[in-house]
């Protein structure tokens, strides 16, 4: 664990500093409150806050209909990235998806985010497809895959 970040789930109450987080983030694809709303609230998805004190630095999620699931988003405070916060949501929410029946795990990441890219990658995530201009801004969607431990690439 990061030291002084605890992970616990998002909740309705985190939804404005989620949504102000996103906007810095993602300026041209940003969730809006009713999507966050939207998402933590159904049963098939799985979102988990982290907080240094009370102030939320970072969020991800995930939808899960087992065999599969698929990585919804990943987002960590601009003040607080290159701590492991991003590799400890995702790596937190993949353990679960391990145990709950799920055989792999696919993700969309824009081609310019070289760091998610590569974070994904050291946590078993492979290319397996492209999406051209994907993004309202024109920037490809690279799609990643990733097995369960155990259960090899298949197709």
């Amino acid at each position: 664990m990061t030291s002084g970040i605890d992970l616990g789930p998002l909740r309705w109450w985190d939804i404005p500093a989620a949504r102000a987080l996103e906007e810095r983030l993602f300026p041209h694809d940003a969730w809006s409150p009713e999507q966050f709303w939207s998402e933590i609230a159904q049963p098939t998805r799985r979102y988990l806050a982290a907080r240094e004190g009370e102030r939320l630095v970072g969020y991800a999620g995930m939808f899960v209909m087992a065999p599969d699931a698929d990585v919804q988003t990943v987002a960590v405070d601009p003040d607080c990235q290159g701590r492991g916060i991003a590799s400890e949501l995702l790596s937190s929410l993949l353990a679960t998806m391990d145990d709950s029946g799920v055989t792999h795990t696919l993700l969309e990441v824009r081609d310019d985010n070289v760091v998610a890219m590569s974070l994904y990658s050291r946590l078993g995530f492979e290319e397996i497809s492209r999406r051209p201009r994907y993004y309202a801004d024109g920037v490809d969607a690279v799609i990643m895959r990733r097995p369960r431990p155990g259960h090899g690439s298949g197709a």
